[in-house]
């Protein structure tokens, strides 16, 4: 991916030479952008596959946004053995003064990682995670299997989401949406690997997913997966001037979801951007300032663990709209790292477009973002069950132990303290973007986590859209 970057970035600055950018920008008929999913993360490894934009101008009356917008995605990683599809339908102008956002994704995760809940409250042991080299102590199950992964378990899901707004005033919209859910969950399904001429497996028995499912944190109705549907109702209030990557203007929500069917529960979403032109003269563009308050708590029932890494949103920008860490909310994290009931975050970062021209009749930019993200649980997870299985062992400190864990590890420590619930959870990095009619927008954000215990490394995340 980096090469590809390399290529493009090169390709359109000697482009600019070449054509100088004087007429008003203007788009009619169809658009189309495809590229290599040639990614990679810590999390799944490479990915192989195409993903794109297929946009629809009419006679561009509507330019920089679309009359229909259809994106698509087929990959599969390396590592994980995650594969994922995905097609998705997005319009304002289908159905006269009536948004509409409909899409269909399925995916499976046969070497999927939950690292606990609570963020940092969670033990993050990277001896104890994919190790094909590590020998499993004899005191656990079936020690001829030599490798451990102590977060790994697989999960199947198949969404189909319809989504609408509808038109109060001039700024202010209504919502409504469905969100429908299929679930499986269980340990992991590991293929295994060749080394030295025989074939490891991970030991599917010694995971913190089987000692929460054996000691009662997760209960049977939830355990294995199960089904979800999700309604949503609420206001939206949008002055944005472009969607995809605004110079100015707000864009906030507010509204319920709730999941209808069994292991009931409702949430309280709110989410405020707002986007500041920053009155620096530079040929490409004014600078932006970007920023995003968001707020995300369950108000009633408990959220199974199928559905606790769900980020609901009214429109989806990006193919998965999950949890606290990676690409969506905080970056910097271990996917999904965070797990919590609720959560409050902020993002801030200056948008910076370096130059723009014309290549092959289509319009182009490049941009940096510097960011900072910040977020902080404001309702745990699972808090009374944990608390239970801490009181088994005659203490009350907050903290749960799993004698395999240790064993695996080599250490005394818990695999949860509740004492670092309320930790401040922050990073920082930059990105670097490429678009194409101000829509298709490539982008590679790079991050570092300055929490204690939840560093993980130099993170990078590579996909399309800025991140809200």
């Amino acid at each position: 991916m980096k090469k590809l970057f390399t290529i493009l970035v090169a390709g359109l600055v000697f482009a600019a030479g070449l054509s100088a950018q004087e007429e008003k920008e203007m788009k009619t008929g169809w658009s189309f952008g495809v590229l290599p999913t040639a990614t990679y993360s810590v999390d799944n490894g490479f990915q192989a596959g195409a993903f794109g934009d297929v946009y629809y101008y009419g006679d561009g009356n509507t330019y920089p946004d679309p009359l229909h917008k259809i994106s698509w995605e087929g990959s599969y990683f390396t590592h994980s053995h995650r594969m994922r599809l995905y097609l998705a339908y997005d319009s304002k102008y289908l159905i006269p003064n009536m948004r509409v956002n409909a899409s269909v994704t399925y995916m499976t995760d046969p070497l999927y990682s939950i690292w606990g809940f609570n963020g940092a409250a969670a033990t993050q042991n990277y001896d104890v995670w994919g190790n094909r080299d590590m020998t499993i102590p004899a005191s656990l199950t079936d020690p001829t299997k030599t490798n451990v992964n102590y977060y790994g378990m697989s999960r199947n899901m198949l969404r189909i989401l319809a989504n609408f707004q509808g038109r109060i005033t001039e700024n202010l919209n209504w919502a409504a949406g469905m969100n429908f859910w299929n679930w499986k969950l269980g340990n992991m399904h590991d293929n295994g690997v060749k080394v030295d001429d025989e074939t490891r497996y991970y030991n599917t028995n010694a995971t913190l997913y089987n000692f929460l499912s054996n000691s009662g944190v997760l209960t049977d109705a939830e355990k294995n997966g199960g089904l979800a549907l999700e309604l949503n109702a609420g206001l939206v209030y949008d002055t944005r001037d472009i969607e995809a990557a605004p110079n100015r203007g707000i864009w906030a929500e507010a509204y319920l979801n709730g999941n209808v069917l069994k292991n009931g529960y409702l949430k309280a979403c709110a989410y405020f951007r707002q986007y500041i032109s920053i009155p620096i003269p530079i040929p490409a563009g004014n600078p932006v300032f970007a920023y995003r308050l968001a707020w995300q708590h369950t108000i009633a029932g408990e959220t199974p663990l199928y559905m606790i890494q769900n980020n609901p949103l009214l429109v989806q920008r990006n193919m998965i709209s999950e949890g606290f860490g990676s690409s969506n909310t905080i970056r910097g994290l271990r996917e999904n790292r965070i797990l919590a009931e609720g959560m409050a975050w902020a993002n801030t970062e200056i948008r910076i477009k370096l130059v723009k021209f014309t290549l092959a009749n289509q319009y182009f930019y490049v941009a940096v973002n510097p960011f900072f993200d910040a977020g902080i649980i404001t309702k745990p997870y699972k808090a009374d069950a944990l608390a239970k299985l801490d009181a088994l062992d005659g203490s009350t400190d907050g903290k749960v132990y799993d004698p395999e864990f240790n064993a695996l590890s080599g250490t005394p420590d818990p695999i949860y303290d509740a004492s670092k619930v309320n930790y401040l959870v922050y990073s920082g990095g930059a990105g670097l973007k490429i678009a194409m009619n101000q829509n298709f927008i490539v982008s590679a954000d790079f991050a570092k986590c300055f929490t204690e215990g939840m560093d993980a490394g130099l993170w990078i995340g590579i996909g399309i859209n800025y991140q809200f």
